[in-house]
């Protein structure tokens, strides 16, 4: 393969390649990667703060990962699991049936991403409970199937008309609490959880008539939001009073990404199903869901795919899990997060940019707003500070219903002096920003969400 221009390449990407299918932030041109470290065909490095979008959570070319995909690539390139079986299959649902919590019959299926699995979550469960409705949170990404985006209520969607069995409520935001300024997150949380039994079920939503409530223990693309301690304890207990399944969607956040195995992990729930994509495949497109077996046992070839449970997905599955467990990485991720999340915090101090610090392990969030009174997002300006970093050498993203929430999701393997380095370059765009230094016509052609 050519080492073309990254100016041939973007040309290439412009006339070849669906924008339907793109977020672009700046022209970067993956070419290959090591660890935390991204090198474009022109041989520029970028320290990575995103694993693109939460998938490399072993990072770029890891030695197990990588050693366990060509051992299985030369048995075969192809081995599927609708009418036949397989072991990499089995030997995963075997270790994710054992890293999901509950003490009842839990059983596997699988899919090729996020928006499959939580599709085929909402499918199942309609099927499994003969109830009609479920609700989710606004804010939310599940995906982009029609069925998933029927679940979500972020702004990404707001051209298509999501389904009208799912109900959305307010999803408590510490920072932005939909019910007025000056809650403190707990009251908020308390605010949502009444807000749905005292008003939505006792009005446009019977309770009775709900199969399953499907959230985000860390609600990433709504904008990083950690919620408050008490509100998934107060969530999971609504759900038991009422007879209604709990879906937990751990597909950006699961995998060690927040410090434990999954982030739900935090509050001690329980939920009946657990939804999961992105990096359970180690970079290969794999998505599982966990659930319990009255669910996905309900009938025979009703959420299927040709591909879906690969061999070669799931051995990078397995292997993948295998070296997070060897490496320590989700103790790394709860302390260089922890190193990382307070290295951001103080730059607060120094910016008025800076509204809001929020995170949970490595996947931090910060909030840009022009002024911190009113908290207008600043949103412009977050996609100059993106592309200012990436000048300077730092892969990040952004994300938020306002689109002004720099998403910083690295690699598990990240070091202090790693996050040390990003946070400088952070630093510097973001001075480069408030100064001015960094112009519309910049990033016009960079439209990202």
């Amino acid at each position: 393969m050519t080492k073309d221009s990254t100016d041939q390449l973007y040309e290439m990407d412009s006339g070849l390649i669906s924008d339907a299918l793109k977020i672009r932030f700046f022209p970067h041109v993956n070419h290959e990667g090591q660890g935390a470290r991204l090198i474009d065909t022109e041989g520029r490095q970028y320290l990575d703060f995103s694993a693109g979008w939460a998938v490399a959570n072993t990072g770029y070319s890891h030695p197990h990962v990588k050693a366990a995909v060509i051992a299985q690539l030369q048995r075969a390139t192809f081995g599927g699991l609708l009418s036949s079986m397989h072991q990499p299959a089995l030997l995963l649902a075997e270790k994710l049936v054992k890293l999901v919590p509950g003490d009842f019959h839990k059983k596997v299926w699988y899919g090729l991403s996020g928006s499959d699995a939580s599709e085929a979550a909402g499918r199942l469960l309609h099927l499994a409970t003969g109830k009609r409705r479920m609700v989710s949170f606004i804010g939310a990404y599940h995906g982009s199937t029609a069925a998933s985006m029927s679940m979500s209520a972020h702004v990404a969607w707001t051209q298509f008309i999501g389904g009208g069995h799912v109900t959305k409520i307010p999803y408590p935001h510490p920072y932005r609490c939909p019910f007025g300024d000056g809650i403190s997150g707990e009251d908020c949380a308390v605010k949502v959880i009444r807000y749905l039994e005292d008003y939505i079920f006792q009005t446009i939503c019977p309770p009775q008539d709900v199969a399953g409530i499907i959230v985000e223990a860390v609600q990433s693309d709504g904008g990083d939001i950690v919620p408050p301690p008490n509100f998934l304890p107060m969530l999971e207990e609504l759900c038991r009073r009422y007879g209604i399944y709990l879906i937990v969607d751990e597909v950006k956040v699961g995998m060690g990404r927040t410090g434990e195995w999954f982030a739900f992990q935090h509050s001690g729930i329980t939920p009946d199903m657990v939804i999961m994509g992105k990096a359970l495949g180690g970079g290969l497109p794999l998505s599982a869901i966990v659930a319990r077996k009255e669910i996905l046992d309900v009938g025979p070839a009703l959420a299927l795919f040709t591909t879906a449970g690969n061999a070669l997905s799931c051995t990078a599955g397995l292997a993948t899990i295998e070296a997070i467990q060897q490496d320590g990485l989700v103790d790394n991720a709860r302390k260089v997060g922890t190193y990382l999340h307070d290295r951001l915090a103080a730059l607060q101090d120094k910016h008025p940019l800076i509204g809001n610090v929020r995170g949970l392990g490595l996947i931090q969030g910060v909030e840009l707003v022009r002024n911190r009174t009113t908290k207008e997002p600043a949103s412009s300006e977050t996609a100059k500070v993106v592309f200012r970093a990436f000048e300077l050498g730092l892969i990040v993203f952004y994300a938020g219903m306002f689109s002004n929430v720099i998403e910083i999701t690295p690699p598990l393997l990240l070091t202090e002096l790693d996050a040390e380095e990003g946070v400088a370059i952070l630093d510097q765009a973001i001075s480069d920003v408030e100064a001015g230094r960094v112009s519309d016509t910049a990033v016009a052609r960079y439209a990202g969400w």
